[in-house]
């Protein structure tokens, strides 16, 4: 199995590949998200460590229960070779309609497929009012062509 663009990355293709990213997660299917690791990827997620596509698709199978309305930007922070950067903001509700944004960055490794091997995020969750929400497009599904990404504004 691959998953094209390979490394080593380019500009181009690297945002490309955080795209991809977003969308699949934007999509909230833990087994098509789990497609674009390796077999034995390695996780780091805030503080819970996991490795494999299975545990990818509980992970993320539990996350979505809980993380109602999810909605997803990423943005290319750096790349180099088979490596790359993004940070990240997510908005999403619990069961008792308090929303949230969450902030992180992410660090992958590709193998020669295309597929990351590993993955390590850093996110903080910031509760905010419903009025103040900023990512508004049906979901689940890609972000639209007219709605823009982080730009700048990192807050």
């Amino acid at each position: 199995m691959s998953r094209p663009p390979f490394p080593p990355f380019t500009r181009e293709t690297a945002a490309q590949k955080a795209r991809m990213a977003e969308d699949a997660w934007n999509s909230r299917d833990p087994v098509k998200v789990s497609l674009a690791y390796t077999e034995d990827s390695r996780w780091r997620n805030r503080s819970e460590v996991l490795q494999g596509r299975e545990a990818i698709v509980a992970f993320l199978t539990r996350k979505w229960e809980k993380e109602h309305d999810y909605r997803l930007i990423k943005d290319l922070w750096a790349f180099d070779e088979n490596r790359i950067a993004v940070r990240f903001q997510y908005e999403w509700h619990d069961a008792g309609g308090q929303w949230y944004r969450s902030y992180g960055n992410e660090q992958w490794e590709f193998d020669e497929h295309g597929l990351m091997k590993r993955r390590e995020a850093s996110i903080n969750d910031i509760a905010i009012a419903e009025k103040d929400r900023r990512f508004h497009w049906a979901a689940p599904g890609p972000r639209p062509a007219d709605v823009p990404g982080l730009g700048t504004d990192p807050f």
